[in-house]
């Protein structure tokens, strides 16, 4: 079953100190805030907000950089961009939410939930950066001198899973902003941001990891060890789905967060 935003559910914008934030509301219940990653849009996450809307509100938003949202003063790091999700939240009038983060936007997810514990209400994890060092080898390959032919490999066949369904765009702000915020959680050796030392800290949080078993960018390893670490954790494998499992499986997806966020 394809699913959809349902049409006339148009892009917002709010200002948020004097810097354009791009999002989108649909749906009534529940607040659940989808994070998307690294070069994407709000828009990957398009083929799951319309299910998810019949049983929660969806919040979906563009990072700062990225799709309409204006770029950041020079704060790439996760910490910044939680920030900016806490203000969006607080213009919006929602004071608790289950914050998904795909990713990059899983690092995003853990850091919102650790700087502002009493706005996370529940939290999910999708194919989550943070989670240890390995990391597939182009974004590896991206952080080193010369990384402007690696964003133009990035856009090939090789590293497809980076653009399918993300709506992102490849203007040089784009490419800016791709490449700062890749750096600020990535280097040669692999992921350089490892929230592992601190799941404790979650340990009260209802925490969902999802992963494809096939994703060759983030390993499932990630989310066997992050699950072990975290007993009251709950582990959901798409057995196939790669990097992407809203996308490979949006069916399947919705029911998975939208379960969760009613607490079932």
């Amino acid at each position: 079953m394809t699913v959809t935003v349902p049409a006339g559910d148009a892009v917002r914008h709010v200002d948020l100190h004097g810097r354009a934030v791009a999002h989108r509301q649909v749906g009534a219940g529940p607040v659940v805030l989808l994070i998307h990653g690294l070069g994407a849009t709000m828009h990957v996450w398009d083929h799951v907000a319309g299910v998810l809307a019949e049983r929660c509100t969806v919040v979906t938003v563009d990072l700062p950089g990225h799709g309409g949202s204006a770029p950041p003063a020079g704060d790439y790091s996760l910490g910044a961009s939680a920030s900016v999700l806490r203000d969006l939240l607080d213009a919006l009038g929602h004071p608790r939410v289950t914050v998904v983060g795909h990713s990059l936007g899983g690092g995003v997810a853990m850091q919102f939930a650790y700087q502002f514990p009493e706005r996370a209400e529940r939290l999910v994890l999708v194919a989550s950066g943070g989670l240890g060092p390995e990391i597939n080898r182009w974004l590896r390959a991206a952080t080193l001198p010369g990384a402007d032919i690696v964003l133009r490999l990035v856009a090939s066949r090789p590293v497809t899973w980076l653009r399918r369904g993300s709506g992102a765009d490849r203007s040089p702000t784009a490419r800016r902003t791709f490449l700062r915020t890749l750096r600020a959680v990535v280097d040669h050796r692999g992921q350089a941001a490892d929230a592992t030392d601190r799941l404790y800290l979650l340990d009260r949080l209802p925490t969902l990891l999802v992963w494809g078993r096939h994703d060759h960018v983030i390993p499932v390893a990630h989310a066997e060890r992050a699950h072990a670490a975290m007993p009251g954790s709950r582990l959901e494998v798409f057995d196939h789905a790669g990097h992407c499992p809203h996308l490979d499986d949006p069916s399947r997806f919705a029911v998975v967060v939208a379960d969760f966020a009613l607490g079932r």
